[in-house]
């Protein structure tokens, strides 16, 4: 079978909040993508590549790649810095 990566999708740069940023995702790894001469879109053959799969939780993605016999690599997310401010601040200092 094919490999696969298991992430937490970045958010939209629309998306201001931490909602949505929950769910993890398998997806194949594309192999070779051509170009196509007549209209110049990157496309393949590869079907796998279109597929992308959701859970709810690391471990349920995890299981799923075993049970189906998935090489897989795990990306973990990095942790955001989240300073809070005041909107005070902008006059104290």
């Amino acid at each position: 079978m094919k490999k696969a990566k298991i992430y937490i999708p970045n958010k939209s740069p629309m998306q201001s909040g931490l909602g949505k940023i929950d769910k993890w995702i398998l997806e194949f790894e594309t192999k070779d993508p051509t170009k196509n001469p007549l209209m110049g879109w990157e496309s393949s053959s590869d079907t796998l590549s279109e597929l992308k799969l959701e859970f709810t939780t690391k471990e349920l993605a995890i299981n799923y790649a075993k049970k189906m016999k998935i090489e897989y690599e795990i990306i973990e997310p990095k942790k955001r810095k989240i300073v809070k401010k005041s909107y005070a601040d902008n006059f104290l200092s």
